[in-house]
Order: C-alpha cells, then sequence, then structure tokens
C-alpha cells in the first residue's frame, strides 16, 4: 500500500482533490485489485468496523459495489433502503443516521437524489464529535465522487496497469458526451479528468448543457478558449492555482469532440428529458450525438469507449460497440469500481483502527 498519509476524514466532492490524493486513491486501487485477483480475496483491514450503505435512492451498480468492498476488507456491513425504513414513519434523514451511528457504524456511504445530504450528515457527524466518516456515493446534480475517480483508475490503469497515476493523462483528449445538465458523474469526471492535465471536451444539444457553463463561457469563444482561471462546478469555486492549467470545451456538435479523441464517455440520457421538452426524440438523440462506429472513425484508432451505466443501448451508444472489448471499457469500469471503493473505505477508515 502507498505510504502516503491520508488526511481526508469524508469523501465528499473531488473539487478539492489535490494530485496527491488522486495518486494514492489510483496506486491504493492498484492494490485492491491485485488482491481480488487472488483466490482469496479478503484481507482483515475494516476488520471490526461496521460500514453502513445508507442509500435513499435506488441503486444496483454502487450499492452492490460498496457493499462487496466493505466485505473484501472484511468489515461489516449494514443495508438501508428507504421504502421499508421508518423514514415511511416520519423519521428524518438525520435522525435515521444517528440511528446507525447508535448501531455503532463507523463510515456512512449516502447516496440522496437531493444535492447537499451527505454533507449535511458529515457536518452533523461532526459537530457530534464522533469519528464517523461520510462518503458520498451520488447526490442530485451534484457529484459521484468513487465514480469519477473508478473512471480516472479504468483509463490510467489501462495506460499502464503497475502504476495509475494522474500524469499518464497529460495532453490526452477526452470527451463527455451526453445529459452533462443532469449528471452528477459528468461533474465529478471534469474535476478530476481536469486535475490530471487532460484536455476535456463536453458535447451536449445546447438544452443540456448546464445554464453554469452558458454564464462563464460564450458560444463565440468556447470553441477554441482554454479554461484556465477558475471553474465554478458543483457549487465550489477553485483558484488556478491549486491545479493549474485545467483544460476544458465546450461543443454544441458532436464532431469536434470526438476528433482525435483517445477516450470518449457518453452519459446516461433519462427518457423523463423526452417529457421535459429537452428532446424532439431519441432517435434524433442518437443521430447527432450516440456514439457509433462510424463516428469513432473521427477519434483515435485507438480509442477506447466509457459508460457509467445503466446503459440505453441503441440511444447514448450502438449496442454492438458496447459489446466489443476492442472500444468499450464497460466491463472494466465496473471491475475497477470495487477495488477503487474498497481503497476510499481503507483509507478513510484505516485511521480508525
Amino acid at each position: 500500500m502507498p505510504t502516503t498519509t491520508w488526511n481526508r476524514h469524508h469523501i465528499l466532492s473531488l473539487a478539492d482533490f489535490s494530485a496527491v490524493e488522486y495518486d494514492t486513491v489510483l496506486q491504493t486501487a492498484a492494490s485492491f485489485q491485485e488482491v481480488l485477483s487472488r483466490r482469496t480475496k479478503k484481507v482483515p483491514t475494516l476488520q471490526g468496523q461496521v460500514v453502513a450503505n445508507l442509500f435513499f435512492e435506488p441503486s444496483t451498480r454502487t450499492r452492490s459495489s460498496f457493499e462487496i468492498a466493505a466485505k473484501r476488507l472484511s468489515a461489516d456491513t449494514l443495508n438501508f433502503a428507504a421504502s421499508t425504513s421508518s423514514m415511511t414513519k416520519g423519521e428524518t434523514i438525520l435522525d435515521t443516521a444517528k440511528t446507525y451511528l447508535a448501531m455503532g457504524t463507523d463510515i456512512m456511504v449516502i447516496r440522496h437524489r437531493e444535492a447537499g445530504v451527505p454533507n449535511a450528515i458529515a457536518q452533523e457527524m461532526d459537530r457530534l464529535g464522533v469519528k464517523v466518516s461520510v462518503l458520498n456515493a451520488g447526490d442530485g446534480q451534484h457529484e459521484h465522487p468513487s465514480q469519477g475517480l473508478l473512471d480516472l483508475f479504468t483509463i490510467c490503469s489501462l495506460i499502464d496497469p503497475t502504476r495509475p497515476r494522474i500524469e499518464l493523462l497529460q495532453g490526452k483528449k477526452i470527451a463527455i458526451v451526453g445529459d452533462i445538465l443532469h449528471s452528477r458523474v459528468a461533474r465529478s469526471n471534469i474535476w478530476s479528468l481536469t486535475a490530471s492535465g487532460a484536455e476535456v471536451h463536453l458535447a451536449a444539444p445546447p438544452t443540456l448543457l448546464p445554464k453554469l457553463f452558458a454564464d462563464y463561457f460564450s458560444e463565440e469563444t468556447a470553441e477554441k478558449s482554454l479554461v484556465t482561471e477558475r471553474l465554478a462546478l458543483s457549487g465550489v469555486e477553485r483558484s488556478r492555482s491549486a491545479i493549474p492549467n485545467r483544460q476544458l470545451f465546450l461543443h454544441w456538435d458532436l464532431e469536434p469532440a470526438l476528433r482525435d479523441a483517445d477516450f470518449v464517455m457518453t452519459l446516461r440520457l433519462q427518457k423523463e428529458r423526452m417529457t421535459a421538452h429537452l428532446l424532439p426524440s431519441l432517435r434524433e438523440y442518437h443521430q447527432l450525438f450516440g456514439i457509433t462506429r462510424s463516428k469513432l472513425k473521427l477519434s483515435k484508432p485507438d480509442v477506447k469507449v466509457l459508460h457509467p451505466g445503466p446503459v440505453n443501448r441503441g440511444v447514448e451508444i450502438s449496442s454492438d460497440l458496447m459489446d466489443d472489448p476492442e472500444f468499450s471499457l464497460i466491463q472494466a469500469q465496473v471491475t475497477s469500481g470495487v477495488a477503487v471503493r474498497m481503497a476510499l473505505l481503507y483509507l478513510i477508515g484505516s485511521g480508525k483502527v
């Protein structure tokens, strides 16, 4: 395991992650990836600790991934589902968290459809003076830190499986395509990928680009300007002195984003966007922004495609491309998720032993 001291008590956002922290997560995840390849996949690192998965909205991949990650670290797990909890009887979110605190929980993994809930629970734990860590597993349209980190790990470990590190992405072109307006995954990936020195290109219909970006960039300059001052994503401002030269481009057409791209990340399009009149039709969206083999010819010959899942086949990405191991990293992302979440639980939990 890396010997770098880890001082972060909660993991709520990637907006203030340092380069050292990113590399610590990547190297720790690589160590656990090796553990997961063994016949005996369990280590006693968090033995005796309790990890509570408090998921206030439905989830399959993230919840299962955190649960198996905790069990691989020998932690005890508690799983919460809002539909069968006392919240149906009027219990508040903070009261629910305090109930799990009283049961001896050491780490709370929080997912909620409203932005800021994990942060509120973390603040309450800090106010109470307890050593409970909170890990944001996705909150509203704010962030999804563990997804951003597993995407980063998937890409970096493809380039160098033995020593993944963010400097490997220096100068790489990465396109993020789709419903950026509503995507917590996009926000976390923008932070992590621009921190690595990658050139990040966002592509979406005008109705699915965040209004936040419109405040900072005009159509006249968005296609050609580097963002080197500061980003105001997720309600957090960063000065360029922390991680300099973040490079972010906006496109309202797919072609310039895909041209010479090293990696393409497409985002899930929720079908309720149709009822909100943000798109004319799913068929038109696929024609204009769906990732297909023919469109990928604009990218590098060895381009790889990612998707956080679940996937709408034939909408965000063609079905044949999704299943093609020559291009698709989607299954690798799922596998990476366990190792990365083991790393996160280990880093915030090892100081409690």
